[in-house]
């Protein structure tokens, strides 16, 4: 089921000054934020009400499709379809009805976990993550899918995030959020698979988590940092290079948007806060569009072989 809202009106400046609010509705889960630039749509879910939402950055209304399972991140195939990370999967997507059709399962005999983070390598190569349902320790794991083959890559991961590219593709970061550690490891930049182990790059000692991420054209690392209400700007020697206020206690993912790659859309969610919290965080769940003095790059489309 789709239905569509009415336009957000609240598209004036708020309170943290560079940032907008491209939607009002408010995320329990907000997550997995993309942009397929060929038709100016955003993406982005709420995993625990199974929503995908879609919304032009230009303006205008957004869009609610409902799912039928949790899902949290998806990649571009063509004009027709996505390749949507679910807690039972990958599944293919057909944009213009909504059929959901399996293409890899993913932990299919384990019911405690679900999908979390993912991007696209340069390569077409899907690099999707897992986690447990409660965030169980080490439950998650990271994983590749390559051309219709499907490898796992890490394991023993807490909660997965911060999965992005170098823009020429030899190397990868993720981050462990319950950790607090944000990892680089050598890529093979045709395949997009592992060249070595993972290695730290930043360990943020600060209250807040490091979650969804990704890189603009110079290969800095934008990362959402959930409990601190900002996103921080990482180089890839894993310095902090700038910060910027999100207004959202809870912002969860980053994705550059535009025509020109020149805006920063983040989502956020209002998970674990009882009434008091929501209360002092008048921006909690909500979709914001900052504007950052820099640009991405468009995301790649998925490879997926012989399908």
């Amino acid at each position: 089921m789709t239905t569509t809202s009415a336009p957000t009106q609240a598209a004036a400046p708020l309170p943290a000054g560079a940032a907008t609010l491209l939607c009002a509705a408010r995320c329990h889960l907000g997550e997995g934020s993309s942009y397929d630039a060929a038709s100016d749509t955003a993406w982005w879910f709420d995993i625990l009400e199974k929503h995908l939402y879609a919304q032009s950055p230009s303006g205008g209304a957004h869009r609610v499709h409902e799912l039928p399972v949790m899902a949290s991140a998806l990649a571009i195939v063509d004009e027709r379809r996505q390749l949507i990370s679910t807690e039972h999967g990958l599944m293919l997507r057909d944009i213009a009805s909504g059929r959901l059709d399996k293409v890899a399962e993913i932990e299919a005999d384990d019911p405690a976990t679900r999908s979390n983070d993912a991007r696209v390598h340069p390569s077409g190569t899907f690099w999707v993550s897992t986690m447990g349902k409660r965030a169980e320790q080490g439950a998650g794991a990271i994983y590749a899918f390559r051309a219709g083959a499907l490898l796992r890559l890490f394991s023993g991961i807490s909660i997965p995030n911060a999965i992005c590219f170098s823009p020429d593709g030899t190397v990868g970061y993720f981050a462990d959020t319950r950790e607090n550690t944000l990892f680089r490891v050598e890529l093979d930049p045709l395949t997009g698979l592992p060249e070595g182990e993972p290695r730290a790059l930043h360990r943020r000692p600060e209250p807040g988590g490091l979650d969804g991420a990704v890189t603009d054209a110079e290969g800095l690392i934008w990362c959402a940092i959930w409990g601190g209400g900002r996103v921080n700007v990482y180089s890839p020697a894993g310095e902090l290079v700038r910060s910027l206020d999100v207004p959202a206690r809870q912002p969860s993912c980053p994705v550059f948007v535009g025509r020109d790659f020149d805006r920063l859309l983040v989502t956020s969610a209002f998970e674990g806060m009882d009434e008091a919290a929501r209360a002092g965080d008048p921006g909690h769940g909500r979709t914001f569009l900052l504007d950052v003095g820099a640009r991405g790059r468009a995301e790649p489309r998925v490879r997926l072989g012989g399908l």
